[in-house]
């Protein structure tokens, strides 16, 4: 991961995105989903879930979009969902991965398909660009919240609790760990009174692509479109 930085996406698409309450909306609920599923629908049981329950809270979240985020990952009220990943390519050749959670596969593998259309892309076959991304748990650090703090004694914090790397970038700390390390390290650097700006299990790409502001711009449309999809949870490419 040398030299990438998840970082530097978050806050590209932050920068058009902070404006649309929905895709606030829509984050928090791939968040809530991804941490009940993990370890329970109830709050009180699970503190990683709980930490998002409180994010949800603090960006006014209706509680109705928190218990269905959390009703669809425990299958209340007897609706059953799966889970399934698509793979595809955007423009420029961006390999894309789009994580779901569905009642109605038809529905949803048909509205991906047409959003992939809409936009210069195609969906691909399952595996086709997915050896492309690590699953990984990513924790972010605001400098400005601890700007006292250096990076070796990060580094020693977050090694020491069984994280697998720390790279420094001009506003975060951002620590990497394998997805059955995440929870360890949050709460080991938690109880070290450590504050994340981030803290999810993702997907990263393995050799960030950069391409131009056109192809960017048409990218970003695409994902735009995926995102506004209620099914999907979460969308990675491989651009930088």
């Amino acid at each position: 991961m040398s030299g990438h930085s998840k970082w530097h996406n978050i806050q590209g698409r932050k920068n058009a995105q902070d404006a649309k309450r929905g895709k606030i909306f829509q984050k928090l609920a791939h968040d809530l989903y991804v941490a009940a599923k993990a370890d329970g629908a109830d709050p009180e049981m699970n503190a990683s879930l709980r930490l998002v329950v409180e994010k949800a809270k603090s960006a006014n979240m209706p509680k109705d979009n928190i218990q269905r985020a959390l009703d669809k990952a425990s299958g209340a009220g007897g609706q059953k969902f799966e889970e399934v990943t698509y793979e595809g390519y955007g423009t420029a050749g961006v390999a894309i991965l789009v994580e779901t959670s569905t009642d109605n596969i038809n529905r949803t593998v048909s509205s991906i398909r047409n959003s992939f259309k809409h936009f210069g892309g195609a969906l691909g076959t399952t595996g086709s660009v997915a050896f492309q991304f690590d699953r990984k748990g990513y924790l972010a650090i605001n400098r400005t919240d601890f700007p006292d703090l250096d990076e070796d004694t990060v580094l020693e914090a977050a090694l020491e609790a069984g994280a697998e790397d720390v790279q420094t970038q001009d506003e975060v700390f951002e620590i990497y760990t394998t997805p059955a390390d995440f929870q360890t390290v949050e709460a080991a650097l938690t109880a070290d009174g450590y504050v994340f700006e981030e803290a999810e299990i993702t997907m990263i790409a393995q050799n960030p692509a950069e391409i131009s502001d056109d192809d960017r711009d048409k990218l970003d449309k695409l994902v735009d479109e995926l995102e506004e999809n209620e099914d999907v949870l979460a969308v990675y490419t491989t651009a930088d």
